[in-house]
């Protein structure tokens, strides 16, 4: 699991361009500019038919390996926006910011760990300095301003008084609802340690230099999950989190060379953690962190029970002692996540009529599980077809497709990643069959229209 086996096998990116990505995108229905006939709004997208799909599958899929599979984790869908107390208590408005530097000369803004660390060289070239060796604008080698922190959340009002008791923040991550419900939920469930409480949600964080599509966005979605431990179990139960969230992203179908785990050094340790291990993915930029995984002490409950006045321990029937819970958190993005297995899966290879693009989705992943295409327009297929259709819609998400040479529809649904094709022809009105064709080898076989659902169920059985 250890990160030096990456720089061993020297594993290569996936050969797509982000400009690619984008493109397909856009022109087969997964992610747009948001308000794009507006000029479009900064690091803000819109998920098309396809898109909506996709992410709908990864939360499914997210949800059921960490709730749903288990016994000793439980939901939870909390209020996006929270209190000014809340935020003041979990450290975010003191804490939650980012070094911000601006150019003087084109005026444009920049982290100033980001410069640092040189996250810009795959779009600027190598980070550039002045004589004196101080780093100047990646942009136009301008001369920077001085570093300012910037809180990264977004604050707005609750009522018609603006005063200090108005103050409401979007929340800049979904843990702190699972913090400060703990003891209601572990109340109610009657839950013994150890056992974790799980939800997905929208985020907000005002980001300074968003970019690479939806990798980093002001808007996004996060899955995470709060694992309370006895304290002296953490290190065992944060290193079994780090393997089963690894695990999960190989069992949907990432490519292992692109995969790692990254432990985070002492000096870029949130100050909440004892101990972060980062899963990462080789992008068409670089590694980049696709899931952190997150000893987090018992940070949380014990600032949320300080600055509330009330009970956040849990008492132990063991002990007869009242103890506060060590947490591990898995924090994953699914946009993020959805993005990666859109990159993974994108291949490219020759075929007669030029190049043939793939979607080689896992099929628990793919927006579109089986595409229903009729030979002709004539009647009886259509009929035949559209009958097919509203039984199988009734198990998967179906696209019914009728137009232009059935080749070219072939390569629509392999572009949009469909594992499978049913093709309805002149001779399944007399023989009562039809043929499936599967996305990544291109074979087809013949079925019986009533073996039809079954095939289709032993093909698509999840996982």
């Amino acid at each position: 699991m250890s990160s030096d086996n990456a720089d061993i096998t020297q594993p290569k990116a996936a050969n797509v361009t982000m400009d690619t990505i984008v493109s397909l995108c856009k022109r087969r229905g997964f992610v747009f500019q948001s308000s794009e006939i507006y000029g479009g709004f900064g690091s803000t997208y819109d998920y098309g038919p396809l898109g909506v799909e996709l992410l709908r599958n990864v939360r499914n899929l997210w949800w059921r390996s960490v709730v749903q599979e288990r016994d000793d984790v439980v939901g939870l869908e909390a209020s996006i926006l929270g209190p000014e107390a809340v935020y003041v208590a979990s450290g975010h408005v003191t804490n939650f910011s980012d070094p911000l530097v601006d150019c003087k000369q084109c005026k444009m803004r920049w982290r100033l760990d980001h410069l640092d660390e040189g996250q810009y060289e795959t779009q600027y070239g190598p980070t550039k300095r002045n004589k004196e060796g101080q780093i100047v604008c990646p942009n136009c080698a301008g001369e920077l301003t001085e570093p300012r922190k910037f809180n990264l959340m977004f604050k707005t009002g609750i009522g018609v008084i603006e005063d200090e008791s108005s103050i409401a923040y979007l929340r800049p991550e979904t843990a702190q609802g699972m913090f400060i419900n703990f003891s209601t939920i572990q109340t109610a469930t009657r839950r013994k340690l150890p056992f974790g409480i799980a939800q997905i949600g929208k985020s907000f964080r005002n980001e300074i230099t968003p970019g690479n599509f939806v990798f980093r966005t002001r808007e996004f979605e996060q899955a995470e999950m709060e694992f309370f431990v006895k304290p002296g179990t953490d290190d065992h139960w944060h290193e079994y989190w780090v393997k089963e969230r690894h695990e999960w992203y190989l069992r949907y179908g990432l490519t292992p060379e692109r995969l790692r785990i990254r432990p985070h050094g002492k000096e870029e340790l949130s100050f909440y953690s004892k101990a972060t291990s980062d899963v990462e993915y080789l992008f068409p930029w670089g590694w980049g962190e696709l899931e952190g995984i997150a000893n987090r002490t018992n940070y949380d409950l014990t600032q949320h029970a300080k600055h509330s006045g009330k009970d956040l321990s849990y008492f132990d029937e063991e002990t007869k002692e009242h103890i506060v819970p060590f947490v591990i958190e898995p924090a994953a993005g699914i946009t993020r996540t959805a993005l990666t297995f859109l990159i993974d899966a994108y291949d490219e290879e020759p075929d007669k009529d030029g190049t043939r693009v793939v979607l080689r989705f896992h099929k628990s992943v793919a927006p579109i599980k089986v595409a229903i295409l009729p030979l002709s327009k004539k009647e009886p297929l259509i009929n035949l077809a559209h009958q097919l259709e509203k039984k199988l819609r009734k198990h998967w998400t179906i696209q019914y497709d009728e137009t232009q040479a059935i080749g070219r529809r072939y390569r629509r649904q392999d572009e949009i990643g469909t594992p499978f094709c049913v093709t309805v022809d002149f001779e399944s009105l007399e023989d009562n069959a039809v043929t499936i064709r599967e996305r990544d080898s291109m074979a087809q076989v013949r079925i019986a229209i009533p073996e039809l659902l079954d095939a289709l169920k032993e093909r698509l059985n999840d996982d």
